[in-house]
């Protein structure tokens, strides 16, 4: 597992503390259930295994207290979770041990430090801690069932009461269930991980499309503000034209005037159109004869220049899927800039 970001990291650390604390609640719980239980069974509070379980339990909060300690001042946060779970197992194996061994009820604790390594070490970590899990409570009853240790609160002798292909069998059991949990837990934390990871760039993607939206807003409205200005400009220009006699300097002027007015609406109607597209009636064309329509109807245009030659190739049998009205103004665009950058005589 690598933490690639500042924000992984960061994600990384807040999933520590969380468990550091889920920890710690742990501990306060099993001083409460041991002074329960010494209560209910009219036990002292300083009998075995009551006693033992009190020491575990203030050494799990100490360790809390440490880990929360040096959390922030310590960089290899990795580390440290495969720290923590590697002790949790320890720990675990001594609560186990404690509490009957063979006969504890805590050996689901194992797997739940499984489960949490899989969401924090993904599928290699739980499987390591998987293996040590099963190291530690298959030395465990082997050294229980040979008589090297003896739990504080066993029920039965295991060497007496079972032979050793039960104890073996119940090793494989739990090894098998360790495991089992181990592949488990990882496939669905890879998956929770990808999940997340897709959820984060859809999201990413949703504020960029929020921006883009604002944006076009902005761009069409300025779009529309200019062009009211620029159509009143341009119909006073031309009738200040039809009282000026053609070919004087005033008459020059208010052509690069009419001509640069009409520029920029083109602008500005490439703007509209790019801040809010629109698909059209998509249909079947064929591009010769739009090209030809278009033409024919550009030589009647004003701006259009007698002294320029429009040189036709076509292939009349290429078709397009496209919006007609979309696939003449673009052509018409064509031909305004191209007959507008020739100054005299040309060919487009």
């Amino acid at each position: 597992m690598r933490i690639h970001s500042a924000k992984e990291h960061t994600d990384f650390s807040l999933q520590i503390r969380w468990l550091i604390i889920s920890r710690a609640v742990f501990g306060v719980i099993l001083i409460i259930s041991s002074l329960v239980f010494s209560i209910k069974e009219n036990l002292s509070f300083f009998s075995q295994p009551i006693l033992s379980l009190y020491k575990i339990a203030t050494c799990i909060l100490v360790l809390s207290i440490v880990y929360l300690f040096h959390l922030n001042r310590f960089d290899k946060k990795l580390f440290l979770a495969y720290f923590q779970a590697i002790t949790d197992t320890f720990i675990v194996t001594a609560i186990v041990f404690v509490t009957g061994s063979y006969d504890s009820v805590f050996n689901f604790l194992y797997l739940v430090v499984i489960i949490y390594s899989s969401m924090l070490l993904l599928q290699k970590g739980s499987l390591i801690i998987a293996t040590i899990s099963c190291l530690q409570y298959s030395i465990l009853i082997e050294f229980e069932f040979y008589h090297l240790i003896t739990p504080f609160h066993s029920r039965f002798d295991l060497n007496s009461s079972l032979d050793e292909n039960h104890i073996i069998y119940r090793i494989i059991i739990f090894i098998a269930a360790c495991f089992a949990v181990a592949i488990l837990s990882g496939i669905l934390s890879l998956q929770l991980k990808t999940a997340e990871k897709d959820l984060k760039i859809t999201q990413q993607h949703l504020k960029r499309v929020e921006k883009m939206a604002a944006m076009d807003e902005v761009i069409s409205g300025i779009a529309h503000e200019i062009k009211n200005p620029l159509a009143s400009l341009s119909g006073s220009i031309q009738l200040l034209r039809e009282d000026t006699k053609p070919g004087t300097y005033e008459d020059k002027l208010m052509q690069i005037i009419l001509r640069e007015t009409d520029r920029l609406k083109n602008i500005v109607n490439d703007i509209r159109l790019f801040s809010k597209p629109n698909t059209g009636n998509m249909i079947e064309i064929k591009m010769a004869d739009m090209i030809e329509d278009t033409v024919r109807l550009f030589l009647n245009d004003p701006e259009w220049k007698p002294s320029i030659h429009i040189q036709l190739n076509l292939d009349k049998n290429i078709t397009i899927f496209f919006d007609p009205t979309h696939f003449t103004q673009i052509l018409w665009n064509l031909l305004k800039n191209a007959v507008q950058s020739i100054h005299d005589k040309g060919e487009i």
